[in-house]
């Protein structure tokens, strides 16, 4: 059921420009955002040891949660663009503690308040494209949207494992970060003044939940997508320390994997997303990466060998799956809602939060019975329960 996207006729800019002015403000967002996520983890174990670094991201996750479920009225009230503004501001502030403070707890406070405001930007930035979105076009939108975002993934680890450069001086990244920012602001400030938001839905937290559980495939939806951001930020926190620590790879050699890993986002999704506007159906493609990705990581508790190519390729592999199971999300998703249902786009983007929750919690747990190896065949078991929602999803087409 494809929802109608008319509330882009209010905005004068032309539909095209401002998708193409989104992508590039969503480039620079997500550079901000990874120029420091490879390094996060190892930043803060300067200061904590790895179950209270596991502990600082389910806090993240939790303020992340509690601002999505506040965010709808704020918008309401100043409107999406200036809340991106607002948001940037206070980001960079934030960041801005993250390279002063020496005090752990201040370290920590700026941590997780940093981690749910990105999230926020990324909502806003999501109302943005929703409201400029043809609805017949969904699926070519999101896929070069999602792959403009995924190309700064691929660069991104590169800069922040340049900027440590062979030390423990993780802060580099978080000025490179802070200065993306500024970019960010002038581009969105002066693009979008005359931006007309829709008339967004206000719900109350019980009509929300109604609003959202009445529609089991959405309910599958962000069943599926859970796993794939548990996955996702299982792997973003202890890939690299896994990599560095155990199997003896300079952060040099782990910026090289990472590269090579990070190249399936950008290089199939805009593909993909255009097969599901023109011939196949989400659930069919999302399936099969689902399968793909739980299966090549079950693989990796099985791969020991010190040899950056080898690595590489097996993670590239783990990501084929999730760039195609990612993309078929967004667009199933972005196909069935309307820019006006700000509360169920913040459902959608809980699961990420709630994602660096369970993530760590995996971690946590795990941890005490398994080894770190072995918890790739964990995370790869648990990737695998995603085939029940993605293959019983109503298709749009």
């Amino acid at each position: 059921m494809t929802t109608n996207h008319g509330t882009a006729a209010k905005n004068t800019m032309p539909k095209a420009h401002a998708v193409y002015t989104i992508a590039i403000i969503g480039f620079i967002y997500t550079l901000h955002l990874v120029i420091p996520m490879y390094s996060n983890s190892s930043f803060l174990e300067l200061f904590a040891d790895e179950r209270t670094v596991g502990f600082i991201y389910m806090a993240g996750a939790a303020v992340t949660i509690f601002g999505f479920l506040l965010a709808p009225p704020f918008i309401r009230r100043l409107g999406n663009y200036r809340t991106a503004l607002w948001l940037i501001i206070i980001q960079a502030i934030l960041f801005y503690g993250l390279i002063t403070a020496s005090s752990p707890e201040i370290i920590a406070a700026c941590f997780i308040l940093q981690t749910a405001t990105i999230a926020l930007i990324g909502l806003c930035l999501d109302i943005f494209l929703e409201v400029y979105t043809d609805g017949r076009s969904v699926g070519t939108v999101r896929g070069l949207y999602t792959a403009t975002l995924n190309a700064s993934w691929v660069v991104a680890p590169l800069i922040g494992t340049m900027l440590i450069n062979g030390t423990n001086n993780y802060k580099n990244t978080y000025i490179a970060a802070l200065a993306m920012l500024l970019p960010l602001l002038y581009l969105i400030y002066r693009n979008f003044p005359r931006f007309k938001d829709p008339n967004y839905t206000h719900l109350s937290p019980h009509q929300l939940v109604k609003h959202v559980s009445n529609n089991t495939n959405w309910i599958k939806l962000f069943s599926a997508n859970t796993i794939l951001q548990t996955f996702y930020a299982w792997m973003t926190v202890y890939t690299p320390i896994y990599l560095h620590q155990i199997i003896g790879f300079s952060w040099e050699e782990i910026g090289i994997i990472l590269i090579v890993m990070l190249l399936p986002f950008p290089l199939i999704q805009y593909p993909l997303g255009k097969l599901a506007d023109k011939k196949y159906g989400e659930k069919e493609i999302m399936s099969v990466g689902f399968a793909l990705m739980g299966l090549s990581t079950v693989g990796l508790a099985f791969l020991t060998a010190h040899n950056v190519m080898i690595w590489a390729l097996a993670l590239a592999l783990t990501r084929i799956g999730a760039a195609a199971a990612e993309i078929m999300m967004e667009t199933y998703f972005f196909k069935t809602v309307s820019p006006r249902d700000s509360a169920a786009l913040g459902v959608f983007r809980i699961t990420r939060p709630v994602s660096y929750f369970t993530g760590p919690l995996v971690g946590i747990i795990g941890l005490l019975f398994l080894s770190s190896q072995w918890m790739f065949a964990v995370v790869g078991v648990i990737s695998l329960f995603a085939l029940i929602p993605s293959m019983t999803i109503r298709d749009t087409n």
